[in-house]
């Protein structure tokens, strides 16, 4: 079923989320550097069921935060390179047309490494167009879409700034609290629009020796909304605000979808080993200077710098208490700039303006968000 909008504009409801404590110091006991190890392949979705076991807890994810290069940016200082040796910090800052850079700037306290546009995306398995349930699902997705730090949003679509990331969460469903914790991965980044209308979004055929041409079908879209990854000095966090659906559906909430929510997030080290039963065939690509921040630990405080480059795997943990922790303000916020959580609302408020300013319904909306006609595409899914 189909969310539809009508064409007045209304603020969104505000809504007060309380959080949990987690988080606390885990050195890594072993000695000397870790000797740098090839994944194994991936054995699909029934190991990733059997994880749970091997993954470190909330409280174990960290070391010490002593001599812990700042969040962003390398030890030196230096501007963070991607894979093609570009920018990344000036590929996340073009303008888009409904992108008004510097519009907040000193406003946006530190803690806030980065904000964007988030949406969510569920593939069902070879042959099911349309799931019926959360069985039918083969993978969930959530495509992040970086927005200069200091912008704030007007009407209408973003300029594509080539800098998406699809992050691939073969577990299907959201951790909904810190008894939750996969692994999710960066299955692409620097993507473009048409990137990912070619090589995401779209249906696709393909031939197999056992059982003839086979059918990938197209990614449904089931939310859209902003987001933001933040630090509190000792860990990360990925905090969501939902736009689109209004109200959340049957689909959204099997997913584990809320208004308002946030998992801590840690990059695992490609340096040792991956869990049993998470790894993937290659590693990420990381030049050695963010290897180098790693240290000696499996777990670091995920940067967005990270999400950069294909492959990476980080910890999902969930927080059942909403976004309280993930936007709690630092002792050190500079005079005059704003609460995490005022920055959050008012990105959500431009966001929701910005997305009903955009023609059609909740599906033409997203669809036209990414340059992409709704027509050729599945509806925004909300019941099974």
């Amino acid at each position: 079923m189909t969310t539809t909008r009508s064409g007045a504009k209304s603020e969104p409801a505000s809504k007060k989320e309380h959080g949990e404590e987690a988080g606390s110091k885990h050195q890594l006991d072993t000695k000397g550097s870790p000797e740098h190890k090839r994944s194994k392949k991936n054995d699909g979705d029934k190991k990733q069921q059997t994880i749970e076991d091997t993954l470190p807890s909330p409280t174990e994810a960290y070391g010490d935060s002593k001599n812990r290069a700042s969040p962003g940016g390398n030890k030196n200082g230096e501007d963070e390179k991607s894979e093609n040796g570009t920018d990344t910090r000036e590929e996340s800052d073009r303008v888009g047309s409904a992108e008004q850079e510097g519009a907040r700037e000193g406003v946006v306290p530190s803690n806030i490494l980065e904000k964007g546009i988030i949406y969510f995306f569920i593939r069902g398995r070879v042959g099911i167009d349309e799931p019926s349930s959360v069985d039918d699902i083969r993978r969930s997705y959530i495509v992040l879409r970086p927005l200069s730090k200091d912008a704030k949003l007007g009407e209408g679509t973003i300029d594509d700034a080539g800098n998406s990331r699809v992050i691939a969460i073969p577990k299907k469903v959201l951790p909904l609290s810190g008894k939750d914790r996969w692994i999710a991965f960066v299955e692409k980044s620097h993507a473009s629009f048409q990137t990912l209308k070619d090589e995401f979004i779209s249906a696709s055929d393909y031939e197999t020796k056992t059982a003839g041409v086979r059918h990938t079908p197209a990614a449904t879209p089931i939310a859209e909304g902003i987001y933001a990854i933040t630090t509190t000095g000792r860990e990360s966090h990925l905090a969501y605000m939902i736009t689109l659906p209004e109200d959340l559906g049957e689909v959204q909430k099997e997913i584990g979808l809320k208004e308002k929510g946030s998992f801590i997030i840690s990059t695992r080290n490609p340096q040792y080993e991956a869990p049993k039963g998470v790894s993937i065939p290659k590693g990420p690509d990381y030049p050695k200077e963010v290897l180098d921040e790693f240290r000696a630990l499996r777990w670091s405080g995920t940067q967005p710098k990270h999400l950069d480059y294909v492959n990476t795997q980080f910890l999902l943990v969930g927080e059942s208490s909403g976004i309280e922790k993930a936007t709690e303000p630092q002792k050190e916020q500079k005079e005059g700039q704003e609460k995490p959580i005022e920055e959050l609302e008012k990105l959500e408020d431009e966001d929701t303006h910005r997305m009903e300013s955009l023609q059609g319904d909740d599906s033409a909306a997203i669809f036209a968000d990414l340059q992409a006609g709704a027509k050729d595409y599945p509806k925004l899914q909300t019941t099974f």
